[in-house]
Parts: structure tokens; C-alpha cells; sequence
């Protein structure tokens, strides 16, 4: 007798969770994900924030397949000119200020987090780093140390040393804290795992003030808010800062694996000596992810998905009104929903499942429902999600 792919995967695939969703999906298209017994089901969280130009985009797709028949991996990362990443970093540095001209491509959002903390050590000679509670900047032993949540660190410890975790949005405790031992600031501009917390304009302000005053640098994790899921390309574009160093990963490969962190090329230059090869690795701006992100890049500005994330986050805040849902809070296509209580929020979260609908929950905040769909999504297929949250709130309450 055979074991099903479902046993397979429980027995040989290594688990993050008692509990996993288990969905075997078969085939993925746009805003749909299929499943071995030909259920349907609307992704409205992209993959978590990674689908922004919906799954399998013939766009993205087809230059995944000219790549992949031209060259693939040749050689470690920056010693050849690859066409794909020249032409990726020239798109991402077109679209950033001026003294961010130099792209250090990675392979996941963490990744561009230790890159980017290393790089901040390297440029001061300092090592405090200060970040923020409720702060998520990947699962790495440096990133969780700049994790500012307690519960998913502790069984990890010892972790990097000499970092602070203040209060997100406290003016008054950046004010105390950034000092000339402070080698990096690192924060998201929409805290992604608290259901999107957005940082105060002020609270900006006041780090860039501060960090300018000693030297600190500012590192903006964009690897969630970027590729247009806040309304603009790079969410620290409706703020009143611009970063030092940049990341980015998650929506930027439009379903294949890459990350990076751009900085001054004067910054970067100082990976390149004493010692040389700074900072490595080995399949960071592989060809065929980098023409995949350059495909992504060009559907979201070619196709206007910018100037439609705020209307059709607007739709979706119309039509979510219920005497169940306490809040609704987030930017542009980044939302959550709060319940009354963790409880009734995962079984909202399971029925709607059920019901065709994947939405999950934030890692540092269990009563809300997380919002995330592909930037490409209609304003139909918004409305029959929504109706299927409506739909599953009243079934769970029954």
C-alpha cells in the first residue's frame, strides 16, 4: 500500500508546527491556489506577502523560462557580470534616492538582515543595535536578536550581545537611547507581525535626527512593506526619511527566492577589505530569481498596480463591517482584523479555510487576521473574500 503525500510530508519533511495547514496544492494561478481534490481557494495573503503579482504571472513565468535556458548558477556571488543582476540593481537603484546606488543581492529577507547589520558593524567600529518591540526581521541567529519578542528567542539564548529593544513609536525613548555607541537602527516602517502597526511620522523623524546627530545608521526593513504592498513602491516613501541601508526579499521575487540590501556604494566598498570578501555567499543574485524580480518590477509599474492599492484596500475596509471585527488597521494592501480574542479568531481563520478562503494570523498577535492579497486582485474576487469572512464570522459565532 502506498503512503500518501500527506504522510510523506509528515514524516520527512521537517515541521515548524504541531499543527500545520496540511493543504496539498496542485496547481497555483493569479489569486488562486487548487488542491489535490480539486477544492479552490483565494490566497488573500500572497503567500504571506510574497505573491504581490499574483502566482504564476505569464510575465514572471517567462522569464523564469528564458533564464532558465540561458545560464543558471555560474559562479559565487559578485566575482561575474551577470546580465540579470546589472539590470535588476539598475532597476531597484532607478527608483531609490541618490545615495542608494549599491545592491548586495541575498537569498531571503534574513539574510539582508545579517548582511545589512554586519555591514552597520563594519562602517562604525560599533556594536550596540537598537530595534523595536514586536519587531520581525527574519529567524537567523543574528535577526532574532533583533526580534523584539521574548517568547520566540528565549529558547535560543545566547544571541548577539549589546542590543537594546525600545518601545515602536516612543519618541521619548529613541530620544534616551540612540547614542556614539549605537551602530544601527533597524526597524520596519510597517511593523508586519504586530497586524501593521504603522510608525508615527514624528517617531521617524526623531530616529533620522538622531542617527544623523551620531553617525548611527538608519536600516529600514522593507522585506514585507515593499514591491508596492503599502500603496507605494517602497513604504518609507510616504514617510518624511529616507534609510542608510534598505532591505528587501518576500514580494520582490515574485515566487522565487531572493532578497538584497542597498546602501552608498561608498558603505558597501568596506566589505571589500580588511578583510577582503567581507560579506559572501553562494546563490545570492542567481540569474534566474533576478530576472524573475526584474519581471515582478516591471508588471507593478507597467501595469499601474500602484495607483489601485489604496482604492481596493478602501473596498476592502467597506466591505468588512461586522459587530465582530473591533478594528481594522494596517496601509494599502497590508491589513488586519481584530477579533475579540485568539480563540475566536482561529476559528474564523479555519472556517474560512473551509470555505475557500486562506487568511492566517500575525506570529505576535493572535487575535488578528492577517489581509495580504496579490496587488493584481479584482475588485470581484475582493468582494468574494470578503463575503467569505462575513460568511465564516457568522458561522463560527452560530
Amino acid at each position: 500500500m502506498s503512503i500518501s503525500n500527506r504522510q510523506l510530508f509528515l514524516n520527512h519533511v521537517a515541521q515548524t508546527s504541531p499543527k500545520p495547514m496540511d493543504l496539498e496544492i496542485s496547481r497555483a494561478l493569479g489569486v488562486y491556489l487548487y488542491d489535490t481534490n480539486n477544492s479552490v481557494y483565494i490566497d488573500f495573503i500572497s503567500g504571506i506577502s510574497v505573491s504581490n503579482v499574483g502566482h504564476c504571472h505569464p510575465e514572471v513565468v517567462n522569464a523564469i523560462q528564458n533564464q532558465a535556458q540561458t545560464y543558471m548558477h555560474l559562479m559565487v556571488y559578485g566575482e561575474y557580470v551577470q546580465t540579470p543582476q546589472i539590470k535588476l540593481a539598475k532597476a531597484l537603484t532607478d527608483l531609490l534616492p541618490k545615495h542608494l546606488d549599491s545592491v548586495f543581492f541575498t537569498n531571503s529577507g534574513t539574510e539582508a538582515t545579517e548582511g545589512a547589520l554586519k555591514l552597520a558593524k563594519r562602517v562604525t567600529g560599533r556594536t550596540e543595535i537598537i530595534c523595536f518591540k514586536d519587531s520581525y526581521h527574519g529567524s537567523t541567529n543574528g535577526s532574532l536578536s533583533v526580534m523584539g519578542n521574548e517568547e520566540f528567542k528565549q529558547a535560543f539564548r545566547p544571541l548577539l550581545p549589546d542590543v537594546k529593544i525600545l518601545t515602536y513609536n516612543s519618541i521619548q525613548e529613541v530620544e534616551q537611547h540612540i547614542s556614539y555607541k549605537t551602530a544601527a537602527v533597524i526597524l520596519e516602517p510597517i511593523q508586519s507581525e504586530t497586524g501593521y502597526t504603522v510608525a508615527n511620522n514624528e517617531f521617524l523623524k526623531t530616529i533620522r535626527l538622531k542617527c544623523d546627530k551620531y553617525g548611527t545608521l538608519l536600516i529600514l526593513d522593507e522585506v514585507q512593506n515593499g514591491f508596492g504592498r503599502s500603496g507605494t513602491f517602497f513604504a518609507f516613501e510616504q514617510t518624511p526619511i529616507t534609510p542608510d541601508i534598505l532591505l528587501l526579499a518576500k514580494g520582490m521575487g515574485g515566487g522565487l527566492p531572493i532578497g538584497c540590501f542597498i546602501a552608498s556604494r561608498k558603505l558597501m566598498n568596506e566589505f571589500t577589505y580588511n578583510p577582503v570578501l567581507g560579506n559572501i555567499n553562494t546563490f545570492g543574485g542567481n540569474a534566474v530569481c533576478c530576472a524573475a524580480s526584474l519581471a515582478c518590477l516591471n508588471v507593478i509599474q507597467n501595469d499601474g498596480l500602484l495607483k489601485e492599492v489604496e482604492r481596493k484596500s478602501n473596498l476592502i475596509h467597506s466591505l468588512l463591517v461586522h459587530p465582530a471585527i473591533k478594528h481594522i488597521k494596517g496601509k494599502g494592501l497590508m491589513l488586519s482584523i481584530d477579533f475579540e480574542n485568539t480563540e475566536l479568531n482561529l476559528q474564523i481563520i479555519e472556517t474560512c479555510v473551509r470555505n475557500g478562503l486562506i487568511v492566517d494570523w500575525f506570529l505576535f498577535n493572535t487575535h488578528s487576521m492577517r489581509i495580504a492579497p496579490p496587488l493584481v486582485i479584482t475588485d470581484d474576487e475582493i468582494r468574494q473574500a470578503c463575503s467569505i469572512i462575513i460568511q465564516s464570522i457568522n458561522g463560527t459565532i452560530r
